[in-house]
Parts: C-alpha cells; structure tokens; sequence
C-alpha cells in the first residue's frame, strides 16, 4: 500500500545513515506511532538491510504482557513468541518479605520499556500482597526512585 511504502521509505532513509536496522529505526517508527508489519519486513530484507534478515521485530504498538510464575518466583516477558525472554527474579527472604533480585532484558530488545513493565509489575505484585520488599536489582532501585508512589515506598526496606 501507499502507507507501507512511505513506511519503508522512511526507514530505509533513516537506517541508510546508520548503515543498519538498529534501534534508531525502531525509535522513529515507534515515534510515528507505525507498526512493522510482515510485509513492511519483508520489503526491507528485500532491500538488503544487513540486519533485518536477523533482526527480532517485538511489535512497537502490541502491549507487553508481562506474567507472574509464582512457582518459580519470576516476571516474564516473552519476546515475539520465542524462548527469548526478560525475566525479573525475586524470592522470599521472610514470610511477608521478598527480595527483588534481577532484571535481564536480552540485549537485543534493551531499551523498548520492557523492564519498565517487569519492575512494575513487581512492585504491583508486593503491594497487591501485602508484603515488604528488598530492593537488590539496581533496575528496581531505579524504576522506584522514579515512580515514587506511595504505596511503592512504605514498603520498601532500606
């Protein structure tokens, strides 16, 4: 369509000055409020852009989802449907009280909010629960320190 080739015009315009499909390409579609879609990828391997024959395309406007693995204490997101995944780890260090350990985006897919969603989803989890909270991951430290919500706070542990 009309649309899609002024999509992939842009972007080849964009990845053209940085000789790859990186995530400045990302970043202006994401910034256009564009999706990539299959057909939009398959114009530009066409066009041998060098990386996007291996590039993983985590959809810019499909929400993360993040889920909740109480068993094995961790957040997940799982990354276009392949054993990729961020994950956050935690594990109860008392009876109401969990330590918020790890949070680990591969690298590929840093930068797009996804341990934004993990840290929230984290901190959603220990106030919907009642618990109190060690904050070992430097992630979470952060992500708190810029949501300062209430509810986050009084159950932080220093």
């Amino acid at each position: 369509s009309r649309v899609e080739l002024c999509v992939v015009q842009s972007t080849l315009s964009i990845c053209s000055v940085y000789h790859e499909f990186s995530p400045l390409c990302f970043a202006y579609l994401h910034h256009c409020s564009l999706i990539i879609t299959p057909q939009i990828l398959s114009t530009l391997k066409k066009r041998n852009m060098a990386q996007a024959a291996q590039i993983n395309v985590l959809e810019l406007n499909t929400p993360i989802r993040v889920e909740h693995d109480r068993k094995r204490r961790q957040f997940t997101v799982r990354l276009n449907g392949s054993h990729d995944r961020a994950v956050l780890l935690y594990e109860y260090v008392g009876k109401r009280t969990v330590d918020l350990q790890h949070t680990e985006v591969p690298d590929a897919y840093r930068g797009r909010g996804i341990a934004k969603h993990l840290a929230k989803a984290a901190m959603d989890f220990v106030v919907e629960e009642d618990l109190k909270a060690h904050l070992t991951c430097w992630y979470i430290q952060k992500y708190v320190k810029e949501n300062p919500q209430p509810q986050y706070l009084e159950r932080v542990l220093h």
